[in-house]
């Protein structure tokens, strides 16, 4: 069963986070609180002085640092409590004042890119020379140097600035249709139980087994979306056109070049990633037959793509259980790395059961003092591996962290969920490993394959969607409802194929899809997803070398090189279609693999 608390004082110790590292009362967070407000003015003192020395640099660049470290666990401590219960408003409150420091922080800090950019080249050149100790900054700096191309005169950057709060108005405007706005009718099941259809239930009422209630969700979803359907489109077009004018103005070829810019990721990595996945549809085409046919449906429907196709097989797993399965899977990663496990498990880094206000979710914050990770854990498969997942989110800062400075500590998004999913696929092959029912290994490989085709050729369709629209504007084409559509229709006929019924309301799917409105960020899930499948494999299959390169060049690396260097030096060049290409050969094989099991 469940563990089911009414209160979060009822919560056993034992399954809540050691918040107590951090502070060990509210009055000492107050005291560092008026700490960091008494450091912020020293941040001033350095302005229109970078240039002027290497020492003045040096000192400022190791003041940033301060405060980063002290704002880490001040931050951790407000937003940790104020997940603990969204309901207690002294805690909401000091996450407003931890986010009001954040604004002050950042505003202060605003002079520092400017000024480093105006260093000439040969001065910083002596800089280093003059004082070793910048040395350490020299992959901060030359990450800010390399954007000089790119930033503007003071004059045009206080307009860019000035129209920044206007370009977040579509995100805005959608958050507040998709969100408050629209409401969708319930659905009745055969028993007369009537379902409430949410932005939250949708997906679990597409696994519901009950073939009508998956049906009447989709469409009532759907009816809700095409009666907003131009407004939709409109918030789309400007939110593309708001891209377009900001990479213009940057001088960048593209919305899609400029947005992957910020990591350091070339655009080859994404169009190599839609390459990849349209040279291995034949495998989502023979995915979608398998579907239909061991459903026993005459026709597939796009609303029959989530439910399990092994019926029924789902069992009861505590958290015990899944604990212990997790240390297992992971321990191809040596003792070192599940001492870290025990380390996490045993001293409280995991906040397990849900309680009344706690925040949804999971959650890994990789705070320097040791991670902090979210769960609302369940006894199923789903919650094992989220437990899974954010664990290795977890354990990546965590050494990143140790084996990087300060500066150097923080792993950028695109590799963000390479650890966390390389996790989960390691657990996967143990529990494939582990199982001698034959039910239940169709059961693994079934939630297997919806990974590959939620994350890595939903997300790829996505991504390519999202360039579609963007290069429409740059060819000042318009973006209405009916152009939306007929792009996304031909999109859905290219991925699923002829063997799916092409329901016409699957069509508006992308007026409910808020990563359009992150800038380019979706293709992230589907490289980071191939990069893990990668990954796993190697560890799997090479052994201590692969775990070596793994640990040593990826894990603890932060973001001490560009992120496709940082894969590469593990063993995975996202420069080339080749890991997206392997993990869809993965794929294939698991797909005759349960054909073979259900026979």
């Amino acid at each position: 069963m469940n563990e089911i608390y009414e209160k979060r004082s009822d919560v056993p110790k034992e399954y809540t986070w050691a918040i107590e590292d951090l502070y060990a009362s509210d009055a000492d967070w107050k005291k560092d609180l008026d700490k960091i407000k008494g450091i912020v003015p020293q941040i001033g003192a350095f302005q229109g002085k970078l240039g002027e020395s290497a020492d003045s640099l040096l000192g400022f660049l190791k003041l940033q640092d301060e405060i980063l470290v002290l704002m880490d666990r001040f931050a951790n401590y407000s937003l940790r409590k104020a997940d603990e219960d969204t309901k207690n408003t002294t805690y909401q409150g000091f996450k407003d004042q931890t986010m009001g420091l954040y604004v002050a922080i950042s505003s202060a800090l605003s002079f520092a890119e400017p000024e480093i950019l105006e260093i000439p080249d040969a001065v910083l050149a002596q800089f280093y020379e003059k004082q070793p100790g910048l040395n350490q900054y020299k992959r901060y700096l030359n990450d800010i140097l390399r954007k000089k191309a790119h930033i503007l005169s003071d004059a045009e950057e206080k307009i860019l600035a000035a129209a920044g709060e206007l370009a977040q108005s579509p995100d805005d405007i959608f958050g507040l249709l998709n969100d408050a706005d629209l409401t969708f009718e319930s659905v009745t099941d055969i028993e007369g139980n009537r379902h409430a259809v949410t932005h939250a239930s949708f997906i679990p009422l597409m696994h519901n087994y009950d073939r009508n209630v998956r049906k009447d969700a989709f469409e009532s979803l759907y009816r809700t979306y095409a009666e907003h359907k131009n407004t939709s489109a409109a918030i789309l077009s400007a939110q593309m056109k708001q891209l377009n004018f900001f990479s213009k103005m940057r001088r960048y070829d593209s919305p899609l070049a400029a947005a992957l810019d910020s990591n350091n990721v070339a655009p080859a990595v994404y169009y190599n990633l839609i390459d990849a996945v349209h040279e291995s549809m034949e495998s989502m085409y023979k995915y979608v037959r398998l579907r239909k046919k061991l459903l026993k449906l005459d026709a597939l429907h796009m609303y029959d793509l989530y439910v399990p196709i092994v019926a029924n097989a789902e069992r009861d797993i505590p958290f015990a259980e899944a604990r212990e399965n997790i240390r297992e899977a992971l321990s191809v990663l040596g003792e070192d790395y599940t001492a870290l496990l025990d380390e996490g498990f045993n001293n409280r880094w995991i906040d397990i059961y849900e309680n009344p206000g706690k925040r949804s979710g999971a959650y890994s914050s990789g705070c320097r003092i040791h991670p902090y990770v979210l769960l609302n854990y369940k006894n199923n498969l789903d919650s094992e591996f989220t437990a899974a997942h954010e664990m290795g989110h977890a354990l990546h800062s965590y050494l990143s962290n140790k084996n990087q400075p300060v500066v150097d500590a923080e792993y950028v998004i695109f590799v963000a969920e390479v650890a966390s999913t390389c996790n989960e696929a390691l657990l996967m092959q143990y529990l494939l490993k582990k199982t001698t029912d034959k039910k239940e290994r169709a059961y693994l490989i079934n939630y297997f394959l919806e990974q590959f085709r939620t994350t890595l050729y939903r997300q790829t369709m996505f991504a390519e969607f999202e360039l579609k629209m963007s290069q429409m504007i740059q060819n000042g084409e318009s973006i209405n409802s009916e152009s939306a559509c007929r792009v996304y229709h031909d999109l859905i006929d290219l991925y699923f194929g002829k063997d799916i019924v092409h329901d016409a309301k699957i069509d508006l799917e992308w007026a409910r899809i808020p990563h359009f409105f992150y800038n380019f960020y979706v293709y992230q899930y589907a490289t980071g997803f191939s990069a893990a499948i990668a990954l796993s494999q190697k560890i799997l299959n090479e052994g201590a070398p692969a775990v070596k390169a793994y640990k040593e060049n990826f894990l603890s690396a932060g973001c001490s090189k560009d992120p496709v260097s940082i894969l590469k030096d593990a063993g995975v060049d996202m420069s080339t279609k080749k890991p997206v290409e392997d993990a869809l050969k993965l794929f294939d094989s698991l797909i005759d693999e349960l054909a073979e099991l259900m026979r």
